[in-house]
Order: structure tokens, then sequence, then C-alpha cells
């Protein structure tokens, strides 16, 4: 387990300055990433929130090597890079050890980046994976995207009198990562650090690829006051909305069961996304919602042989 004065001592590789909003959800992850990952890493992140907000021409927060790719394609990428980097160990031209690292949003991983994604899972090439889900493409507009929850209301599913936000279930991907049968996929949160920093240790160092998917809220999409940012991450947890929970070589472990599993609506409070939800016309939206969470808890209960402890 990681101990905080440890990781406090570790270079910082994610520069100050950059332009993310206050209270966003993903500087504070990928600080965590980068000291997981070790100075001697590659980093490709797709076009969105992160990227735009760290890499303002002529400037940049990234200490390790850094590349920019297209909205879909930072897998397809990073896996170039790795394989062009095992070409050049075996040849005897780098001794350096190195790591790699590709990133997304929901965007541009449950989206327009799943073909890449899934090829290099699939390839077996030996990188990490990481989706910061902020439930929208946020950097855009506010669009929804397939991990967008039911009932929001984004720039695409807005609400009034003849709608209630978003239809229709979220995307499991991190489920689809692990039908890929990859050594190591996860679920996590920033509020959970601890168990989120021994989840990218065990990603970088498994033999193979890995891919994490890690809840990042978004002050202005979700529309809340910055300092919540930890309360709702800790929230989506205690409702079981997101789960945290890894599966280590196809064993599905659950890393946390709630005392107390929340009503969905306790994490939905106070996000304008979801105001209108609470009155009385839109009111079997939170129990669609809920029935969702509930079907989909029962089923990791089962798949981690939880279902009746």
């Amino acid at each position: 387990m990681a101990k905080l004065k440890d990781l406090v001592k570790m270079p910082e590789m994610l520069a100050g300055g950059h332009r993310l909003c206050p209270g966003c959800g993903a500087p504070h992850l990928f600080r965590l990433a980068l000291r997981a990952a070790g100075p001697h890493s590659v980093i490709c992140i797709a076009t969105g929130c992160l990227e735009v907000s760290t890499t303002i021409y002529p400037y940049t927060a990234w200490r390790n090597s850094f590349i920019h790719s297209a909205f879909e394609n930072s897998a397809a990428t990073i896996s170039g890079v790795e394989a062009g980097y095992r070409s050049l160990r075996r040849r005897g031209k780098l001794d350096t050890e190195f790591k790699f690292l590709a990133v997304g949003g929901d965007g541009g991983t449950y989206d327009i980046g799943l073909q890449s994604l899934s090829g290099a899972m699939e390839r077996g090439h030996n990188m990490v994976y990481i989706c910061y889900d902020n439930e929208a493409y946020q950097n855009t507009g506010n669009q929804r995207s397939s991990s967008t929850p039911m009932g929001s209301n984004t720039s695409t599913t807005p609400t009034g009198s003849q709608s209630a936000g978003r239809r229709g279930e979220r995307k499991d991907l991190t489920a689809i990562m692990a039908a890929h049968h990859i050594p190591f996929v996860a679920q996590a949160t920033g509020f959970h650090w601890n168990d989120l920093y021994r989840k990218l240790e065990k990603a970088f160092n498994v033999d193979g690829p890995a891919f994490i998917n890690i809840l990042s809220p978004c002050v202005p999409g979700w529309k809340y006051s910055p300092e919540l940012t930890m309360h709702y991450n800790q929230l989506a947890v205690d409702t079981c909305f997101w789960p945290i929970y890894e599966v280590d070589n196809g064993v599905w472990k659950l890393n946390r069961k709630p005392k107390e599993k929340l009503p969905v609506e306790e994490w939905l409070k106070g996000q304008g996304r979801f105001h209108h939800l609470f009155t009385p016309k839109n009111r079997y939206m939170l129990d669609e919602l809920q029935a969702e969470v509930d079907k989909r808890w029962d089923e990791l209960l089962e798949r981690c042989g939880k279902k009746d402890q």
C-alpha cells in the first residue's frame, strides 16, 4: 500500500500553470499516474480537455515525453511507439526501460476511439490506457457520449417540455475491456487514491496491455461547486453508480462494498445537469436510473463471487 509521505517525495511530472478548470477531476489522477509510470515514460493523449488545457503552444505541463494524437487514435499512436521501442531493444540500440501510456476522455475512448483501443488491446502491446471519464464531450460543449448517464441535461440531449434529458443506458466500457482478456482491467476514482495508485502500479508492471477507467467529475459540465469534486467521487462509489473493482488475469475482484448502499439520487443531488429530474413529472427517470444501477451492481457482485455475501 502506497504511503502519502513517499508519494509526495517523488518527482512532480505534471507541472503547475496548466489551464484546467478549478476543481477539475483530472489533474490529480495524472499526477498519480505519472508517479506510477516513472520518469522514463511516453505519454500520448487524444485531443480533449486534458490535452488542450496542458499544452497551450508554446507551453506544456508535461515533463515526460509527450505526443498529442488526433481525437480517435491515442491507443494506435502509443502502440506504434511501443512496437518501435521493442524493435530498438531487440537490435541493442536502446537499453533504457520505458513505460507507455495512452489517454483519452470518454468521448475519445468509449466512442470515437473505441476501434483503435480495441485493436491495441487485442494485439497485446505492453502499454496502459487510462480513460478519464467525465461523462460527456466536455471540451467541445458538453455533448452527450455513450458514457453519459440517463437523464443528463447536455447540449445534445437538452431538457424541456418534450425531453427529460439523455435516454438509454450507459455503455459498460470497463466490462468490454475485460472481454478482451487482457492481463489487467480496473475501475477507480480519485477519492480512493490509495486504491487508484495500487491499480496504476499494477497496470504499469503487468506484461501486456492494461486498461483503467477513472471517474473524473467535471465542474462546468456537471454543474456543481468546485470544492465538491471528491464528494461526488465518493458518492459515486457509495451509491454503486461507479463501483471500484479490478479484473486481474480474468479474475474479478470487488475493491469496495459500501456498508450502506445509498440511493443513486444522493449522487445526483446538487449536480445541475440532473436538477430537472427532481420534479414530479420526471420522477420516472430517477426510478429507471436506479433500476440500471441496481441491475449492474447485482451483475458485478455475481462476477466477483459476492452475490450472497
